[in-house]
C-alpha cells in the first residue's frame, strides 16, 4: 500500500514537472511528462491508454519507450530488494 501511494505521488510529481517543463527553458518537459506516464501507467489505465497512444503515433519513439519501461521494472525491483534487506519484507504492492 505505502509503495503504491509513493509510486503514484512519484509519477504526478513528475507529471507536474513535465507541465512546468513546457513553460519553463530549464526542465524538459516532454521527458518529465514521459517518466510521470510510465510510473503512472503501472497503476493507472489513463496513463496507459496515453503510452499506447504516443507508441502508435511515433512509431520512432516504441522503442525507447519499451527500453525505458524496462528500465523502470529493474529499478524497482531493486528499491524493493533494498526495501526488503533493510526491513526484513516489502510492503504490498
Amino acid at each position: 500500500m505505502i509503495v503504491r501511494v509513493a509510486s503514484i505521488s512519484l509519477g504526478y510529481g513528475f507529471l507536474a514537472l513535465g507541465v512546468l517543463g513546457l513553460f519553463l527553458p530549464i526542465l524538459q518537459g516532454v521527458l518529465f511528462l514521459v517518466i510521470g506516464l510510465l510510473i503512472l501507467s503501472r497503476h493507472a489505465t489513463w496513463a496507459e491508454r496515453v503510452l499506447d497512444w504516443l507508441k502508435r503515433r511515433h512509431p520512432r519513439v516504441h522503442g525507447v519507450i519499451e527500453q525505458a519501461e524496462s528500465l523502470l521494472l529493474r529499478g524497482e525491483r531493486a528499491v524493493l530488494a533494498r526495501v526488503k534487506r533493510l526491513f526484513g519484507r516489502v510492503p504490498s504492492a
